[in-house]
């Protein structure tokens, strides 16, 4: 354990600056809300807040990943609860599955019942496809290739690691398709 003893009126100073900056850039959070998950956090990370206390640079970076991460929870779950329509990770990867088909060729299948993509193709499915297309360019590279490589060419991933990538990698595509959704849909 460190001797160093934390002055949290000078850590809860450093989290008012680091939460007004996030509640500027997220809508979907108060400033107050955000300085006490990012306390919440540092309290319960006091071990390494202690060992770089002096480096506030550092402190910093920990207190922005923890209040972005609050953040954007409470983005997904306002999404999730809205009236709006919310795309699960299941449909992500349906939608990667049509990347197969023309868009011609998906056209054809409208209404009818698809063995490749195991279900009966509506014009949602071309709306996901879409979503899905300018979604994918917006992930990580690492992310685009395990999800091109699975869903789109059917390759197996047999690497533990890359499977469990390639989970947190379709979430991540759901997640930017309701961003997109909602952003081609507030614009409108």
């Amino acid at each position: 354990m460190s001797d160093v003893e934390l002055d949290w009126e000078y850590l809860a100073g450093l989290a008012d600056k680091v939460a007004y900056g996030i509640a500027q850039k997220w809508s979907v959070v108060e400033k107050d809300d955000v300085k006490q998950e990012i306390l919440l956090h540092a309290y319960g990370q006091r071990l390494v807040i202690e060992v770089n206390y002096a480096n506030e640079d550092f402190l910093w970076k920990i207190f922005q990943k923890a209040g972005t991460q609050y953040a954007s929870k409470e983005r997904n779950y306002r999404d999730l609860l809205d009236d709006q329509y919310y795309y699960t990770p299941d449909e992500a990867k349906d939608a990667l599955r049509t990347f197969l088909y023309t868009d011609t060729e998906l056209g054809e299948l409208i209404g009818k019942k698809d063995d490749l993509l195991r279900s009966r193709v509506t014009d949602n499915m071309v709306s996901a496809r879409i979503d899905a297309s300018s979604s994918l360019s917006k992930l990580p590279l690492r992310y685009q290739q395990l999800l091109m490589r699975r869903f789109v060419y059917g390759l197996p991933v047999p690497e533990q690691a890359d499977r469990q990538a390639l989970s947190r990698a379709a979430v991540a595509l759901a997640q930017q398709m309701n961003r997109t959704l909602r952003t081609r849909k507030n614009a409108a």
